[in-house]
């Protein structure tokens, strides 16, 4: 089996006051989802969530303020897990939450580096 990483994309949210109920649905949506993958022991890390703060520092020592592309797009976190191929991949980031508020997930292969 190859690992990949999936990649949350959204837009920045700001500080969203979720309601205490609201919060407890969307936690409960990503554990059973992060759940369901861990019974195939195909999860390798549950992962982790980024914050909206961040800086990008680019050639000649320029800085820009936030995490965003230049859609003002962010990567919300990553996880780390383990499946036959990028279409087993595919199928197993089908049900992620983050598809429900219109963010996106990216699939990537990684890559074990030798050092």
């Amino acid at each position: 089996m190859k690992e990949f990483a999936m990649i949350y994309h959204s837009e920045p949210m700001g500080e969203i006051k979720l309601t205490p109920e609201g919060n407890l649905v969307v936690s409960k949506e990503w554990e059973n989802w992060m759940g369901g993958i861990a019974a195939q022991n195909k999860l390798v890390s549950p992962g982790m969530r980024l914050g909206n703060e961040g800086r990008t520092i680019k050639p000649g020592n320029v800085i820009t303020n936030g995490p965003y592309a230049e859609v003002k797009e962010i990567v919300g976190g990553l996880s780390i897990f383990r499946a036959e191929s990028i279409e087993d991949a595919l199928e197993l980031a089908n049900n992620c939450p983050i598809l429900n508020v219109g963010g996106n997930v990216e699939i990537r292969d990684i890559i074990q580096m030798n050092g």
